[in-house]
C-alpha cells in the first residue's frame, strides 16, 4: 500500500472549539485592560498615598494573573494542534486552565472573606468618596471586559451535555444533531468570564455597601457585603472547579448521547457489549465501543450508524462475534 494511500485514511486530533481564535483574541484584549488598570491604579495609589487605591490594583493583578493562564491556555492548544505527544489533541487544555483559573478565584474568595472578618473585628476608617470612585473606575472596567467576552460565552452552569436527545432513533436524533453541539462548554472562556463577572459583583455590592455606610454610619456594612461577596464567589469557583474537573477526569460526557448511540448501533442481533464516551475538546466527544452480533459487519458499517451526530468527533469500534 503507498503512503498517499495511508494518508487518506489517516485523521488528524484538532479538537479545539469552533470560535477559539475569537474567543483568544477576546481573552488577550481583557488582560491588556486589566493590565492597564492594575498599573494605572497602583501608580497612583503610590503617588497620592492611597491605600484603597493600592489595594485594588493589587486585587485587579490576581485577576489579570487568572485572565493571563486564559489567554495562554489558547495561545499553547493552537500552537500545539499538531503535536502527536498529545495523543488526543490539545482540546483539553483550556478545561486545566480553568481549573487553574477556579482555584485562584477561591483563593479569592478566602482572602475577601478573611479580610472582611478583621475588619468586622477591628473597624478601619474609609475616606468613603476616593473608595466609592475607585470601586466605580473598576465596575467601568469590568463591565468592558464582559462586554468583549458576552458573545461567545455560554451563561449555564452545567457539566458538558449535549442537552436534547432522546431514545427515538428517528425523530429526536435530529433534535440531538441540531443542538447538542452547543452544549459543550468553553469552560476556558468560562473561566475569563466568571473572574470579570466576579470583579463587576463585587465593585457593585463594594458601592452599595460604602454608601450605606456614608450616609447611615454603619461601618460594618462594608465587611459584612464583604463577606456574601466571598460567599458567591467561592460557590462559583466551585461549579468551575466541578465542570473543569469532569472533564479533566473523563467524566461520562453525556448520557442522553450515550442512549442515542446504543440506539443507533444495537440493529437486529447487534448489541452493545462496552461503551466510553468523553469529552476531549469544546464541542467535540470521543467514543469507544464494543459490539458483538452473530453475524458481524465491517467496523465501517457500524461507524456509519452514528453519521450526523455533531460533536462526535473520534469514533472507534470493535467488533466480535457470538459464539452461541
Amino acid at each position: 500500500m503507498h503512503s498517499h494511500s495511508i494518508e487518506q485514511w489517516t485523521h488528524d486530533h484538532a479538537f479545539l472549539g469552533e470560535k477559539h481564535d475569537e474567543n483568544e483574541r477576546r481573552t488577550w484584549v481583557v488582560v491588556v485592560l486589566t493590565l492597564v488598570m492594575m498599573v494605572g491604579e497602583i501608580v497612583a495609589g503610590s503617588l497620592f498615598g492611597s491605600m484603597a487605591l493600592l489595594a485594588d490594583g493589587w486585587h485587579m493583578g490576581t485577576h489579570a494573573a487568572a485572565l493571563g493562564i486564559a489567554a495562554f491556555a489558547y495561545r499553547f492548544a493552537r500552537r500545539h494542534l499538531g503535536n502527536t505527544h498529545f495523543t488526543f489533541g490539545t482540546g483539553k487544555f483550556g478545561d486545566l486552565a480553568a481549573f487553574a483559573s477556579a482555584i485562584i478565584l477561591g483563593l479569592i474568595a478566602v482572602e475577601i472573606a478573611y479580610e472582611s472578618v478583621l475588619r468586622l473585628i477591628t473597624p478601619v476608617p474609609i475616606v468613603y468618596g476616593e473608595a466609592i470612585a475607585v470601586a466605580a473606575l473598576g465596575l467601568c472596567v469590568n463591565l468592558a471586559s464582559v462586554w468583549l467576552l458576552r458573545d461567545s460565552h455560554d451563561h449555564h452552569n452545567h457539566g458538558p451535555d449535549h442537552g436534547h436527545a432522546h431514545d427515538d432513533h428517528d425523530d429526536h436524533d435530529h433534535d440531538h444533531d441540531h443542538h447538542g453541539h452547543h452544549h459543550h462548554h468553553d469552560n476556558n472562556l468560562r473561566a475569563a468570564y466568571v473572574h470579570v463577572m466576579t470583579d463587576a459583583a463585587t465593585s457593585v455590592l463594594a458601592i452599595s455597601a460604602l454608601a450605606v455606610a456614608m450616609y447611615s454610619g454603619w461601618v460594618w456594612a462594608d465587611p459584612a457585603v464583604g463577606l456574601i461577596g466571598s460567599v458567591v464567589i467561592a460557590s462559583w469557583a466551585f461549579g468551575l472547579i466541578k465542570t473543569s474537573g469532569a472533564v479533566l477526569l473523563d467524566v461520562r460526557a453525556d448520557e442522553k448521547l450515550e442512549r442515542v448511540i446504543r440506539a443507533r448501533m444495537e440493529v437486529g442481533d447487534d448489541r452493545v457489549t462496552d461503551l466510553h464516551l468523553w469529552q476531549v475538546g469544546p464541542g467535540h466527544c470521543a467514543v469507544l465501543l464494543s459490539v458483538v452480533s452473530d453475524q458481524p459487519k465491517q467496523p465501517a458499517v457500524y461507524k456509519r450508524r452514528l453519521a450526523g451526530l455533531k460533536g462526535l468527533s473520534h469514533v472507534t469500534v470493535e467488533v466480535e462475534t457470538c459464539p452461541h
